[in-house]
């Protein structure tokens, strides 16, 4: 009997997503790494942002974990702070602020509280992505504070 594979039974363009995202990843400089986990928490919480409008709970909660995950174990987790010092101890004590907003937001289904975080990680991702004109900045390994 044939039973399918996972990957026969998503889309073609799904498929392709995956594979496409997986390569962006592979070959990513670990400066481009933060910038796309800056994009993927904010894709997250606007996925969240609509899921709670439409009082999808269950998916709203998965985007907001899916939020915090990221900011915790990808931006967080590369602060440097011994290199970094004073900024990335702001920045370690401003994406603990974001967390608690997070909650707070999928325990209260507060969409202030969602926007709020995503234009924190907008602001953050804009002033990482100016980085990148600044090539004495990304001397180094190019991770982040």
């Amino acid at each position: 009997m044939y039973a399918p594979s996972p990957m026969s039974t998503r889309s073609p363009i799904a498929a392709y997503a995956k594979v496409a995202i997986d390569n962006s990843v592979e070959t990513a400089n670990p400066h481009k790494l933060v910038l796309m986990l800056f994009d993927g928490a904010v894709l997250a919480l606007a996925s969240a942002h609509a899921q709670m409008l439409e009082g999808k709970v269950a998916e709203k909660g998965q985007n907001i974990s899916k939020a915090i995950n990221i900011i915790t174990s990808g931006l967080k987790a590369s602060l440097n702070i011994e290199k970094g010092e004073d900024l990335a101890l702001r920045l370690d004590a401003l994406y603990d602020y974001m967390v608690i907003r997070l909650l707070h937001a999928n325990l209260n289904n507060d969409p202030g509280a969602l926007k709020e975080v995503s234009g924190l990680l907008g602001e953050l991702r804009g002033a990482w992505a100016e980085i990148a004109n600044d090539p004495a900045a990304l001397s180094g390994n190019g991770a982040p504070a």
